[in-house]
């Protein structure tokens, strides 16, 4: 087995810091020495031999689950152990969850996975038959991402399991039509993974998986509405009593409703989560009540959830929500010509959603019209105020999507607008050019760290630390790819004569 030394050894930073057969304790006591710069260092080079051993772990894990496949029988690996999976068996080795199990048999499969005819021919998909399935080629492209490591684990499943399966041909086309539409997809696919993998670096993975959705509704809009369909049909409310006594409930939502939920609680518990500090005098004084409140945010949650159930259709707003009323607001892309986008998505939390849902909330509620240029970014309105105005909040939410900061997923809704001008000494513009959404957070950083964030016209905004480093900070992907050259494959019907 293993000792801590030798596995220190392998860390440059540590190496030659820690004695032969130290325990935890000793290893603590030396990390707990290191400088920050060193610390930071460790960091990363442990997570460097992690990302290693991992790749290790799943090839090991794909050859076990291809080994343990039902079709073998008693006589599978798994099976052969006492295992009725190769999920099973991976949980018990290796200590994780049943759902983290799944994920590294999952990946580990997909990692194993070849193209068809690899190894025998320059080009796989020569002459492979109509009918062959066609998701194969941008999986590779993620395989040799996650092989170079350009994408974690957890990276590659969430970008391969948001983009899923592209769409078939359709049905009657004739072999010509089919080679096109194969093509078409082929290609739609691997830009997608090759452009999420460049962006996996600098995001989260929950927003790559947000963002490969998003992407995949916007290539097969036909399959966003029938996945959508298919998320409402599976919606459920149900109640049972533990053994304690006590009532519990689980609720799996559609699309719409778990967005619906999300904003009225965000609405409700925005100031206990760190939402803007510029709000209406009223609303100041109802978010510093809130605060103050000796309630657990699951506990206000619950007594929310009660007391919309208590007033129901006939509630007056202000007496569950204060002076905001909870709503969803939804970003749509409507071409010059009048064309709306495919899908539309959520201005908080950016989940997509069919146009059909766009067109019903249009009818209920109404739209706001904001022209933009085809990087999403606004038009300017000048230095009207010293605040930004609720038009301008919208501006501003359809192009960030969020806090821009990187690493952050807070969204817009608790966000502030940060003038990268000074309002008073540098003649700053109350403008959508020169303005950028910041949670509280780090609203506050950037102003008491000495870093300053500046502009180029509309090119990308840029946060300067002081210590002269430089750093993009980008949209959020989803409203990224809303404004994207991502083409959608041919429409599934043709027409006929």
């Amino acid at each position: 087995m293993r000792t801590l030394d030798a596995i220190a050894a392998l860390i440059p930073t540590l190496a030659g810091r820690i004695g032969a057969g130290a325990g935890a304790s000793d290893v603590q006591v030396v990390i707990e020495g290191l400088g920050d710069d060193a610390a930071v260092a460790a960091l990363e080079e442990i997570s460097e031999n992690v990302r290693l051993l991992d790749q290790l772990r799943l090839i090991v894990t794909g050859v076990i689950a291809g080994r343990s496949t039902r079709e073998a029988g008693h006589g599978g690996l798994a099976q052969s152990r006492g295992f009725p999976s190769a999920v099973s068996l991976v949980q018990q080795v290796t200590g994780v969850t049943k759902t983290e199990a799944a994920r590294q048999v999952r990946v580990g499969e997909a990692l194993l996975e070849e193209p068809p005819g690899a190894g025998a021919d320059p080009d796989p998909w020569e002459g492979v038959a109509p009918d062959e399935p066609l998701m194969r080629e941008w999986r590779q492209v993620l395989r040799d991402g996650l092989r170079s490591g350009a994408v974690t684990s957890a990276q590659f499943d969430a970008i391969r399991r948001g983009l899923g399966d592209p769409p078939t041909p359709p049905e009657g086309c004739s072999d010509a039509d089919r080679a096109t539409h194969d093509q078409t997809i082929r290609d739609a696919w691997a830009q997608a993974a090759v452009q999420l993998i460049e962006e996996a670096s600098r995001r989260t993975v929950e927003e790559l998986a947000t963002a490969a959705r998003t992407i995949r509704d916007l290539l097969d809009p036909d399959g966003a509405e029938v996945r959508f369909l298919a998320r409402y049909e599976k919606r459920a409310f149900r109640t049972w009593f533990d053994q304690d006594g006590q009532r519990r409930a689980s609720i799996a939502f559609d699309d719409e409703g778990g967005a619906l939920v999300d904003t009225i609680f965000a609405a409700a518990l925005r100031p206990r989560r760190g939402g803007p500090r510029f709000v209406d005098p009223t609303e100041k004084a109802s978010a510093a009540d809130l605060a103050a409140d000796p309630r657990t945010n699951d506990q206000l949650s619950y007594d929310l959830l009660l007391d919309l159930i208590r007033t129901g259709a006939l509630a007056d707003p202000t007496t569950v929500f204060g002076t905001r009323q909870a709503g969803i607001r939804l970003v749509q892309q409507v071409a010059v010509d009048g064309t709306p986008g495919p899908v539309a998505v959520t201005e908080d939390g950016l989940v997509s959603v069919p146009a059909t849902v766009a067109e019903r909330r249009i009818c209920e509620t109404g739209a706001v019209t904001v022209t933009v240029d085809t990087c999403g970014n606004p038009l300017d309105v000048g230095r009207e105020s010293r605040l930004f105005t609720p038009t301008q909040r919208i501006a501003l939410a359809i192009r960030d999507g969020g806090c821009r900061w990187t690493g952050c997923d807070r969204p817009a809704s608790y966000c502030e607008a940060h003038h990268i001008d000074e309002w008073a000494r540098d003649d700053g513009h109350t403008n959508i050019d020169r303005g950028i959404l910041l949670c509280r957070f780090h609203h506050m950083q950037l102003h008491h760290s000495g870093r300053h964030i500046t502009r180029d016209r509309k090119d990308d905004f840029v946060l300067h630390h002081p210590d002269g480093e430089q750093v993009v900070l980008h949209p959020r992907l989803p409203l990224r790819y809303a404004w994207g050259d991502i083409d959608p494959p041919p429409p599934r019907t043709h027409t006929t004569a």
